[in-house]
């Protein structure tokens, strides 16, 4: 009760208990699984004002700083020896899909500082943006170790073995596909959410028709600083001279290859800084025609969302390699083919697909079928009608 100050009422005051989100994403190096942990978050707290959201990496939780130690270590590993790590990563993860498999060591090494972090925090509500603590989560869930609500947001375009799934409540996953894989996984059809990968709100779901493709010159953003300079100075070497196409290279936190292609002078490739603002990021996106990039799971959602056309020329080993596989196969993606680029310029390959109308209608075709078959609510939105108790 409390008294108003002027009228001298009574009146009853109450209050919304707050309710705690948890996000896990793994390691705390910048990832697609803590960009998306991030919109989610930023999304999440625009809809509800009682909400407290805490991201953790488990590693660092249980570990300290034998995070930084195993994330170097991690880099190396993809960098030096790319083969081998792809195939350790498809072995351990990606073999035998249909079979459940076990993973003792990460239990031994991980689900005790599960325990102790879900005692200490008690969400009511728990998001997983990395396979490992969906795994670990559903193996408490086994054991009926736990009950609060756990949902599975895949940041890649395929499912493999060490995410949690039987026991996980919610499933947000990036294409239909995906979702009939869990349906054949025994998952119920009302827990899978068809969301595409979750991308942050300032960047605007829709299409906008910049100008007639065959215009000249074309604006072509190159996501150049997660490439690493050693692909960018492939391209650069093909893009030089272009008269036709303006390439924009977006070379975040990467000064060597910023600085790299400034000196180049060349007056079609246009280097640009680190973007921290999604909303700047959604006006660059607006002024482009097509993105060339890796396939990492993010950098490609927005791209499907602003319905552009997206180019291929470099993967990572391991995860890149299998989504770059599933983008081809649905017709997401153009790979640009580094043989044919010894004979082929970089511009003459990319005008060969923007300038076919045939080729584009094909590609808008499969976006316009991806987009039908996505759900209606945003994931914010699903989150907060299960925070809610409004979702089965």
């Amino acid at each position: 009760m409390f008294k108003h100050e002027e009228t001298g009422v009574l009146y009853m005051q109450t209050y919304e208990a707050k309710k705690t989100v948890l996000f896990l994403p793994f390691l705390r190096i910048s990832s697609g699984h803590h960009q998306v942990a991030d919109s989610l978050i930023y999304g999440l707290k625009n809809r509800l004002n009682t909400v407290h959201c805490e991201k953790i990496d488990i590693l660092t939780y249980g570990y300290g700083k034998t995070e930084a130690l195993i994330s170097k270590a991690y880099i190396k590993w993809i960098t030096a020896f790319p083969k081998l790590y792809s195939a350790v990563y498809r072995s351990s993860v990606y073999r035998d899909l249909k079979k459940n498999k076990r993973f003792r060591l990460y239990e031994s090494l991980f689900l005790r500082y599960m325990r102790k972090l879900i005692a200490e925090m008690q969400p009511d509500l728990i998001v997983c943006t990395h396979a490992l603590p969906s795994y670990m989560l559903s193996r408490l869930k086994v054991n009926g170790e736990i009950k609060v609500p756990v949902i599975n947001v895949y940041t890649d375009y395929f499912i493999h073995q060490f995410w949690g799934i039987q026991q996980i409540d919610y499933h947000f996953v990036p294409t239909a596909g995906i979702k009939d894989y869990l349906l054949n996984k025994g998952i119920h059809e009302k827990r899978i959410f068809v969301t595409g990968i979750p991308i942050h709100e300032d960047i605007s779901k829709h299409f906008i028709q910049k100008r007639d493709q065959d215009a000249s010159p074309l604006s072509i953003m190159i996501c150049g600083g997660s490439l690493g300079v050693g692909a960018i100075d492939k391209l650069a070497k093909k893009m030089d001279g272009s008269s036709n196409i303006k390439f924009y290279v977006l070379c975040g936190k990467n000064r060597k290859l910023f600085h790299k292609l400034q000196n180049l002078q060349a007056g079609n490739i246009f280097p640009l800084d680190y973007v921290e603002c999604r909303k700047k990021m959604n006006d660059l996106y607006e002024r482009m025609d097509a993105i060339i990039t890796k396939p990492g799971g993010v950098t490609i959602s927005e791209c499907l969302f602003k319905r552009k056309p997206i180019f291929i020329y470099h993967a990572l080993p391991g995860q890149e390699e299998i989504n770059l596989q599933q983008l081809t196969n649905l017709g997401f993606v153009f790979k640009l083919k580094d043989r044919q680029l010894q004979s082929t310029s970089l511009e003459n390959q990319l005008l060969a697909i923007l300038q076919d109308q045939g080729r584009l209608k094909a590609f808008q075709d499969q976006l316009s079928k991806y987009h039908d078959g996505l759900t209606e609510s945003d994931p914010s939105q699903i989150m907060s009608e299960i925070l809610a108790g409004r979702t089965v």
